[in-house]
């Protein structure tokens, strides 16, 4: 009987250094979605205020997603359900230009109406300040892309939103080369998308106090 006493005992470790192991992981993933960006190349310009409300920038798009976007179906794995359990919860501001004028980033992105009411993703917008707002029941990689599947809107290296032409990205300053879709939600990421030319400065935002 040891051995098989012994086997159980190993099994038992095993299953115990897992859960360790996993909780571990998470820890760090939620740390990492909270931690404060690494200041980028314009962290000493003074950081342009955001309000909450506020609506900054042309008004191009109607609240909303589009047609093509989220209208209460799951979208990349992420559902549109009450918002009434929320374990992650963190605010990326996105700033996109076409040919140099600010584009406005819809409020109400995210929202969608169903029979019963209306439904909210784990992605969504407030207002038209360009604040995206990140409240999940769980970790997850969300990125950009993301939010833009659930907006309805192209992204891509030649098109944003329907604007057309070489784009230019940054986040928290620093000019961004990878795949726009992959640029991750995190807590406080500035993310600048420029379509077009002349390209502007990246801008500094200080998010609105408590968010």
């Amino acid at each position: 009987m040891l051995p098989i006493y012994i086997g159980f005992g190993v099994v038992m470790v095993l299953i115990f250094a897992g859960f360790g192991v996993n909780r571990w992981v998470q820890t760090r993933r939620l740390v990492a979605a909270y931690a404060t960006p690494t200041p980028g190349p314009n962290a000493s310009q003074k950081p342009i205020q955001l309000t909450i409300g506020e609506m900054l920038g042309k008004k191009v798009f109607p609240r909303g997603e589009r047609p093509t976007g989220g209208l209460g179906q799951p979208v990349d794995g992420i559902k549109c359900g009450s918002g009434m359990y929320v374990y992650l919860h963190i605010h990326t501001h996105l700033a996109l230009y076409d040919n140099g004028v600010q584009i406005r980033i819809p409020r109400y992105l995210g929202m969608a109406p169903t029979p019963t009411g209306g439904c909210l993703y784990w992605i969504h917008t407030h207002d038209a300040s360009g604040v995206i707002h990140v409240e999940a029941p769980k970790l997850g990689k969300y990125v950009l892309g993301d939010f833009f599947a659930i907006w309805g809107e192209p992204l891509s290296r030649t098109n944003i939103g329907g604007f057309k032409g070489p784009v230019t990205a940054y986040v928290n300053g620093a000019l961004y080369t990878g795949k726009l879709s992959k640029i991750p939600l995190l807590a406080h990421q500035q993310i600048v998308l420029e379509v077009g030319k002349p390209i502007i400065p990246p801008p500094n935002y200080a998010f609105p106090p408590g968010e």
